[in-house]
């Protein structure tokens, strides 16, 4: 066997160790195996979550709908969507309005049916702040659909750009949100075990394990927090 052949070989079992044991293989050091939560490679873990919390709420994503960032979310799981807009602390094409969560007297009251704040209000030095504009600017009996981080690496990206401060628990995001809505208004659930915790600090794409094993929720393993608060009063 010449030294291309070999190398052949080798490359494919290294392929094939990496997806059949993502966990035991690279693990020989302390970086991770992708620093980047798995992207590049497929889904991150925290996405797989998030994106299974937003297809079963789609029902709430309706009306006039802000998100921020931009309006991927909206377009992949609106239904019956009226309108859409995007909230960014930076401006840029597509963004409605720029400016910060926290205090962002732009947005007039009572403006909007849906809030998509995905992976966003851990940024917030105030997130109590965040959370009463969250109920400004809703419509009564409009809705905020929130995902926050549980267990997670820094995001370096934002780090940079605006600060990764906080990380959630299923109780500090229930305590957070009673603080402006009314509590039996607020449901709060939790996605992740120890498996998919371990693995998404490493990087392993979601698609290197099985989605039963994904799927199997342990409540000491919070990697994703996801709230579901609503304002008081009838709908649009």
């Amino acid at each position: 066997m010449n030294g291309s052949s070999l190398r052949g070989v080798l490359t494919s079992a290294r392929r094939w160790l990496r997806n059949r044991l993502p966990l035991s293989y690279g693990m020989r050091g302390t970086a991770p195996m992708n620093p980047s939560f798995g992207a590049g490679e497929g889904t991150p873990i925290d996405r797989y979550y998030i994106e299974r919390f937003l297809a079963s709420q789609r029902s709430h994503i309706s009306g006039a709908v802000l998100e921020i960032g931009d309006r991927s979310y909206t377009e992949h799981f609106g239904e019956n969507v009226t309108s859409s807009a995007v909230l960014s602390a930076v401006s840029g094409a597509g963004v409605d309005f720029v400016g910060d969560l926290a205090s962002c007297p732009e947005i007039p009251d009572n403006s909007f049916d849906c809030v998509l704040l995905v992976q966003t209000l851990h940024y917030l030095y105030d997130m109590e702040a965040g959370v009463a504009e969250l109920a400004r600017i809703l419509k009564p009996g409009g809705c905020v659909l929130c995902t926050v981080p549980g267990i997670s690496q820094v995001s370096r990206y934002d780090m940079v750009r605006w600060g990764d401060r906080w990380r959630l628990t299923s109780l500090s995001a229930a305590e957070l949100f009673a603080t402006t809505f009314d509590p039996t208004r607020v449901d709060v659930s939790a996605f992740g075990n120890a498996l998919s915790a371990v693995s998404f600090l490493q990087g392993v794409p979601a698609e290197r394990i099985k989605s039963a094993k994904l799927d199997v929720r342990e409540p000491d393993y919070e990697l994703v927090v996801c709230v579901i608060a609503a304002k008081k009063g009838s709908g649009a």
